[in-house]
């Protein structure tokens, strides 16, 4: 008896084991200094956090007075000032950028940091979007963004590439050195469903819900990873992820085991100015991924 319940103590604590800590910061309305970021992540690493992902806006027409900051500029510094802690970005809108740009920058990244980028991608916000006379419609950005993916994964492959689709053209057969295996997190709103068939193609899946309540509820991720498991073989290696909010408090912040138990393999703290200031944020990281 003693040692069965031991084996099972050695199997939750593995299970644990798997499950990464990280920040998920805003790139605006909170510092007009890089450099207050760059502390920021250098503090996260020291005190155990296992990820530092920036979200990746341009402008923001309903926080016009808020300083926005670029993130790749900022992640590039971050990982050159820090060993062990994965960077990336939550989410980067591919269908505002060139993708043979992005696959330069990224697998630039990716060398810079020795194999800590993880890049996310998604649709990007409509409000912002039309307000820089981008596309607004989901389904073009949709198509967009497939696109882009494929280019991206072609060009990373580091072989002879060519593509041919609606948006992106590359003619005559291209190779780009260095190659890379960059991990690539798709964000999805749920309940709405090609997001998340195109998650399943990758590495993982950053939710967020539609509807009036925005929360998502561990019954929201146990239908997702339902139907992703459609589209998907194995979720060996894929990535769930779910943004949070903890105080400190081991009551108050038990409800993430509920998400831990279900699947879910990195906790993201949300850090934005509209919850914390730069002080506030620098004493939440101190404080150290929940227990």
């Amino acid at each position: 008896m003693f040692l069965r319940t031991e084996l099972l103590l050695i199997l939750v604590i593995l299970l644990i084991s798997k499950v990464k800590f990280g920040i998920y910061i805003a790139n605006h309305g909170i510092t007009s200094n890089p450099q207050d970021y760059i502390k920021l992540a250098k503090s996260g690493e020291e005190c155990g956090w296992d990820g530092f992902f920036l979200w990746d806006h341009v402008f923001l027409p309903w926080a016009t007075d808020h300083n926005v900051l670029d993130p790749w500029i900022i992640l590039a510094a971050i990982a050159t000032k820090t060993n062990k802690i994965t960077i990336g970005t939550t989410v980067t809108p591919l269908a505002r950028r060139r993708p043979m740009i992005i696959a330069r920058e990224a697998i630039t990244l990716d060398k810079l940091s020795s194999g800590r980028f993880i890049l996310g991608v998604g649709l990007g916000s409509t409000a912002e979007l039309k307000a820089l006379g981008e596309e607004e419609n989901p389904k073009i950005r949709g198509d967009i963004l497939d696109e882009s993916l494929e280019i991206l994964k072609g060009l990373w492959s580091g072989k002879p590439f060519t593509f041919d689709g609606k948006h992106f053209k590359i003619i005559d057969p291209i190779k780009f050195k260095p190659e890379g295996n960059i991990k690539i997190w798709v964000g999805g709103t749920w309940p709405n469903k090609k997001p998340f068939r195109r998650a399943a193609k990758y590495d993982g899946i950053f939710p967020l819900k539609a509807g009036s309540d925005p929360s998502l509820y561990p019954q929201d991720y146990q239908e997702i990873l339902s139907y992703i498991r459609k589209y998907r073989k194995s979720l060996d290696s894929f990535d769930v992820v779910k943004s949070i909010v903890t105080v400190g408090n081991k009551e108050e912040d038990a409800y993430i085991h509920h998400f831990m138990d279900i699947g879910v393999n990195w906790l993201l703290e949300a850090c934005w100015s509209e919850r914390y200031s730069l002080k506030e944020i620098q004493k939440r990281i101190e404080r150290g991924p929940p227990e």
